[in-house]
């Protein structure tokens, strides 16, 4: 296993590094630096707050290609309703505090420490990290957040407080951005996803997108 050296941004590459687990260093820092390096190269931090800092690179990787967006007849319904409003970067802060507090099912606590909180806001404030809030008149009822390189999007989290929230902000993300991106990083599996037709793909497959991305 590889320890990071919090006083230089690097880390293994991870096409040569193979991991079944698919965890590739630990340590490091946070800094807005090291975060939109580790997301160029194909890595992300996933940790519990408390514990050292953790840097992944799955392999399969969990993503959607925007063509093969799959949206049910109610879901076309709900966004044709104009039941929600959506914006982009209004409130990044707020979307990622509510993510934080946000009820997961099977899960003790969450892994967004304030600190993840702090870097990923200058991620934003540096023009990589990019929220998309979902309202219901003036109330925030849902949204998601992650960092954009190009034409690659790397998600992060979501939560919704009302049924539906979160899935049509990401939908109507898709749809409004289809042209632009030519992959969203889900990360790791979940079913919520798989229903809008994300699926696995492996990480030598992600990893070549991210290097034409990065080259163009």
């Amino acid at each position: 296993m590889i320890f990071l050296n919090p006083n230089e941004i690097s880390f293994p590459d991870p096409e040569s590094t193979v991991s079944e687990s698919g965890l590739m260093a630990i340590g490091g820092d946070l800094s807005p630096e090291r975060l939109l390096f580790a997301y160029q190269i194909g890595l992300f931090p996933w940790f519990n707050e408390g514990e050292e800092i953790l840097w992944w690179c799955p392999d399969p990787r969990f993503v959607i290609f925007p063509e093969e967006l799959k949206v049910s007849k109610s879901m076309k319904k709900i966004l044709r309703d104009q039941i929600f409003t959506f914006t982009e970067n209004k409130c990044f802060r707020e979307v990622m505090e509510n993510c934080r507090n946000a009820y997961r099912q099977d899960q003790d606590g969450t892994w967004i420490s304030e600190e993840l909180v702090e870097s990923y806001t200058k991620l934003h404030k540096a023009g990589f990290a990019k929220s998309i809030e979902v309202w219901q008149g003036s109330e925030l009822v849902g949204g998601f957040y992650g960092v954009q390189l190009g034409r690659v999007f790397c998600g992060e989290s979501m939560f919704a407080k009302v049924s539906n929230a979160s899935k049509a902000g990401f939908i109507q993300y898709i749809l409004k951005e289809k042209e632009h991106i030519d992959l969203i990083d889900c990360q790791i599996h979940s079913e919520h996803l798989e229903s809008l037709g994300a699926k696995m793909i492996s990480k030598k497959e992600y990893l070549q997108v991210l290097k034409r991305n990065n080259e163009s």
